[in-house]
């Protein structure tokens, strides 16, 4: 069960800022609300999220994940005897072996590992879902931990709901709930594999939406502040004021999503070392959300400004996913991938018009997905990333001559796949693909997963 903070007697939503401790976090939250099992056999079938009119510390029939937790089971909480294949904790099946591999099923086995290799000076790779990272074939020589808490606890605030989820639970076994119990602020981002912990760290979207948009806050283990072993520092992100970096290594602190440096993919927690998610707190309405997305509209039969119950969307957007390879599918080989490989563009007015010029000059008098990059870009252009490299000569099921190990998917331009190769063929074939756009259109993208002893360089 996920811990916190001892004597708390009120909502998660009193914590906010309060520094404390990691030792004196390990007792459980006690207060309005309660904590929801609701993927532990253990913890008994009867225990679930309420339904609605189900009053909170009621029980509902025990729900079932829509999707797979992920590509394997969590290995045992000891560091492992013998190497472990970072391949079998990753959608896309790539990575060499970790040495030290362990499994921590609590905060309290969480911040005792982090805190004791930190203190060691061994570096430390944390991995969870294992959706979005791309793993040299080498493997890594530092310790793994692979993050495995469990724990939902949801919380009235007035007509709103506050869902505080343990960073270990399976995002879209969460999502799945809540849609089906008729919350809304989460169906959009159905059947994004991976786990909850992850979803600020890249502020993950689809389908019009971000985490961002719900939100309330998270609560992390101050580390440091260097990058961590072969993840560079997202770029552009300041190290951002506030009580992440007041704390002190080794204090556990709840931070409100207006200190995290939200932006397009990224945070400030993105590819550093300065905290580990201990757990997400998001905000959930009973007012259903307009679907401004054109695409996922039209599958909803809506016209532009309407809206539709939540479990209604999710359905919706799993079945748009599912077309595209973008759920988790092990008898699919279009799902060997960490969705989407590349980010959309974000590009300066100057730049826009460069690219502008390019595909025209390519493609002649074309219409292309072109957009607002958002409230963090003023004047910024946002471009469809598989638009550009489908007009670039790479479509469906593209791979390099003799090279079939990874290639594009049979489903989705944007998504990357491994059949049955390396992480050097998948990363030879995605530079290739790079630089085709870049020839092709004067637009430079760049990937989306974190990269873990290898680069994009070159």
């Amino acid at each position: 069960m996920l811990r916190g903070a001892p004597g708390a007697t009120g909502p998660i939503s009193n914590l906010a800022g309060r520094v404390r401790p990691a030792q004196r976090a390990l007792t459980t939250f006690r207060g309005a609300g309660r904590w929801w099992p609701p993927f532990h056999q253990e913890m008994g079938a009867a225990q679930a999220w309420p339904s609605p009119g189900v009053e909170y510390g009621g029980t509902v029939s025990d729900p079932k994940p829509a999707v797979p937790a992920g590509p394997v089971p969590a290995e045992p909480a000891e560091p492992s005897a013998a190497p472990v294949l970072l391949a079998d904790h990753t959608t896309f099946g790539l990575g060499g072996p970790a040495a030290d591999f362990r499994t921590a099923t609590s905060v309290t086995e969480l911040v005792e590992a982090v805190t004791s290799v930190d203190a060691a000076g061994a570096g430390l790779l944390l991995i969870a879902g294992g959706s979005n990272l791309v793993v040299a074939d080498a493997g890594v020589a530092c310790p793994v931990v692979k993050i495995a808490t469990r724990g939902v606890r949801a919380v009235p605030d007035g007509d709103d709901l506050l869902v505080t989820v343990a960073a270990g639970e399976n995002f879209d076994a969460v999502v799945a709930q809540f849609s089906a119990d008729g919350w809304s602020g989460i169906e959009f981002l159905s059947g994004i594999p991976g786990s909850a912990g992850a979803t600020p760290i890249q502020n993950v979207g689809a389908y019009g939406a971000e985490i961002s948009q719900v939100l309330h806050s998270v609560e992390v283990l101050r580390r440091r502040d260097s990058a961590g072993p072969g993840i560079p520092a997202a770029p552009g992100i300041p190290a951002g004021p506030g009580a992440l970096q007041a704390a002190r290594p080794g204090e556990v602190i709840t931070l409100p999503a207006a200190e995290l440096g939200l932006a397009y993919r990224s945070s400030i927690l993105r590819g550093t070392d300065r905290a580990v998610v201990l757990s997400v707190t998001i905000r959930l309405t009973r007012r259903p959300n307009t679907v401004r997305y054109g695409e996922l509209a039209t599958a909803l039969g809506l016209d532009g400004g309407g809206s539709a119950p939540p479990q209604q969307v999710r359905e919706a957007v799993l079945a748009l996913r599912r077309g595209k390879g973008m759920v988790w599918d092990p008898a699919d080989p279009d799902t060997r991938s960490a969705g989407s490989f590349f980010t959309n563009p974000i590009l300066a007015d100057e730049d826009a018009a460069v690219a502008d010029q390019a595909i025209r000059a390519a493609l002649g008098e074309v219409t292309y997905p072109r957009y607002p990059a958002g409230p963090g870009d003023p004047g910024a252009v946002k471009l469809s990333a598989a638009w550009l490299i489908e007009r670039a000569g790479f479509g469906k099921g593209f791979h390099l001559p003799g090279r079939s190990g990874a290639q594009v998917s049979d489903k989705h331009t944007l998504a990357l796949t491994n059949r049955g190769g390396t992480t050097a063929d998948l990363l030879e074939l995605a530079r290739h693909i790079r630089d085709g756009v870049d020839r092709t259109f004067a637009v430079r993208l760049h990937p989306e997963p974190i990269l873990v002893g290898v680069t994009f360089d070159g």
